[in-house]
């Protein structure tokens, strides 16, 4: 039987990873021209014009080289013959040798699309005998395509903050949405959640990739876009807007890694470099100074870099402001601006942020840092970005999913409260930091009992490695299922990889549960006073508030939190 060359054609709809602005991209088995003779290899070679090439034996290093610069020859081949005089083509090779990833921009829908099959159909011509004709006939067919209908991407009528990030995307988008209300802004806010005018859902859904900027920017009330960009969003459909006016990298740390040809955390961190790649000259590009791979990412764009830290004195803030650029940093426990030749500005206390726990949570001091960067980067005066950030909380209002806090009553009336915190903690650094603010908040005497899961499409060494995290880390720990969230994954299957991983650390017979609100049910019924229960919730949020609220939870404010941290701290 055989086998195409063209295994996928995707439209992207906006700038991406190859390009900024729309692209076709096409994964290809070059197997047939991985394999065919040196003389075949040689005369398709001489067809698109490669007239000096060497192709090297088959299935060699040489001949995978070859191919990847012949496929992109013959991209511009077969668009010269058919009209195009000028085509940019990028090729990229994968984990596989026999598969490789081309792209080139569109302007006309259904001939670009047509040019993408008849790449394939040329790929599957070369094991034969007719190589030559087989190119003209792909030109023709696509001379002879209707062009059809041009790219959607939307120029935005208003400014927009675009957030990315491997963790912390979506807490630091919700801090600056709220900080541009606290203004009196009408803001509108797209994320994995949904669609959010001026804090209320309007369109539940998974609204990361480019529908969810086009949504937001469709409500005429709109004056301030926040757009939350995911790794998905960004390599199945491309960003959806030409640009932005402030950008935001959180961070990049290992996840999702083994989909869509992101194998490693260098290739994760070039996908998110295209937020602040198309951010419009004028703008700034908010980047985590302490993490090296955001930091790089000043190299490539148009806008002015502001950079943020927690120490005032880390290599990237002094480069940054010798480059007429910002930061945003911790001075004596203030969050702090600091400009080139000027003082530094203090803006707030931590202790005064909610959301850090009086600094406690590093990566919300982060987050904060970071938001605190993008409100005063787009224009927000700073008495609103003050206020904003001591008014925005760690509640199921303000934030959430992202370190909600409770206490639960225990049998006697007098005794310290059991606290439960809910995060999403999908990957081994949110799950880090998650462990870390139940240990801030853990009374004397006083146990962790975390409630671990895990969603199906993480790969087993990074599910493994969640699992033993959880049982170093914690006193009791129990495992909770996401069934919306398998994955093509049995609970079996999960249950024996995170298992795998607890009894690295010498833990053993961890339990189960079917689903989140069922393992908060059995680790509340264990705790004792002084305790805290931590819940890595991501598929039943709502159940898990209705649970808490049914048994008596009520949700911490600032005052009761910043109670349990000195309590703590005092152990």
């Amino acid at each position: 039987m055989t086998v195409s060359s063209l295994i996928e054609l995707r439209v992207l709809e906006g700038p991406n990873l190859y390009f900024p602005r729309a692209a076709i991209k096409l994964t290809l088995d070059i197997g047939g021209l991985s394999v065919a003779s040196e003389d075949t290899a040689a005369r398709f070679a001489r067809r698109i014009g490669l007239q000096r090439a060497r192709p090297g034996a088959p299935d060699t290093g040489f001949r995978q080289r070859f191919a990847l610069r012949a496929v992109a020859r013959l991209v511009r081949q077969v668009a010269q013959e058919a009209g195009t005089a000028r085509l940019a083509v990028r090729v990229r090779s994968t984990s596989d040798p026999h598969r490789i990833v081309v792209a080139f921009p569109w302007l006309h829908r259904t001939r670009a699309q047509e040019m993408g099959r008849a790449v394939g159909a040329v790929l599957d011509a070369v094991p034969g005998a007719d190589i030559e004709a087989a190119v003209g006939t792909a030109a023709a067919r696509v001379a002879a395509a209707e062009r059809g209908a041009a790219p959607t991407t939307i120029t935005p009528h208003v400014p927009v903050v675009a957030v990315t990030g491997t963790n912390g995307k979506t807490t630091t988008s919700r801090m600056i949405a709220h900080i541009a209300r606290t203004r009196g802004l009408h803001v509108g806010w797209s994320n994995t959640d949904g669609i959010y005018i001026d804090g209320a859902l309007v369109e539940a859904g998974d609204y990361s990739g480019p529908s969810g900027a086009g949504r937001v920017l469709a409500h005429p009330e709109v004056e301030l876009a926040v757009t939350e960009t995911a790794r998905g969003g960004i390599l199945l459909k491309g960003i959806g807007l030409v640009h932005n006016d402030v950008s935001v990298v959180t961070n990049v740390t290992a996840d999702h890694l083994g989909q869509q040809g992101i194998d490693t955390v260098d290739q994760l961190a070039e996908v998110k470099a295209v937020v602040p790649r198309i951010t419009r000259k004028g703008g700034w590009a908010v980047l985590n100074a302490d993490d090296p791979r955001v930091y790089a990412m000043r190299t490539a764009i148009r806008a002015k870099p502001w950079v943020f830290s927690r120490d005032v004195d880390a290599p990237g803030v002094r480069d940054t402001l010798s480059e007429r650029g910002r930061a945003t940093v911790v001075i004596d426990g203030w969050v702090s601006v600091l400009r080139a030749n000027a003082d530094p500005d203090p803006l707030i206390e931590l202790v005064d942020v909610p959301m850090t726990l009086a600094g406690l949570s590093r990566f919300n001091v982060e987050n904060t840092l970071a938001a605190t960067s993008a409100a005063l980067a787009i224009g927000i005066p700073r008495d609103a970005v003050v206020e904003g950030l001591r008014t925005f909380l760690p509640d199921a209002e303000h934030n959430p999913g992202r370190m909600n806090f409770f206490s639960l009553p225990t049998s006697s009336p007098d005794a310290t409260p059991v606290s439960v915190v809910m995060d999403l903690a999908h990957n081994e650094a949110g799950l880090e930091a998650l462990v870390e603010i139940m240990n801030g908040v853990r009374q004397p005497g006083g146990r962790l009992l975390l409630g671990l899961g895990v969603v199906g499409d993480r790969t087993d060494d990074l599910i493994e490695k969640l699992g033993e995290i959880a049982a170093r880390d914690s006193d009791v720990v129990a495992i909770g299922h996401k069934e919306k969230y398998l994955r093509g994954r049995s609970t079996e299957e999960l249950e024996a990889l995170m298992r795998a991983g607890a009894e690295r650390v010498g833990v053993t017979g961890v339990p189960a549960y079917p689903t989140e609100v069922a393992v908060l049910s059995a680790l509340v019924g264990q705790a004792l006073p002084g305790d805290v229960v931590g819940v890595m919730c991501h598929a039943d949020r709502q159940g898990c508030y209705d649970w808490i609220a049914e048994h008596g939870g009520t949700a911490d404010d600032h005052p009761r939190l910043a109670a349990k941290v000195r309590a703590a701290d005092s152990a």
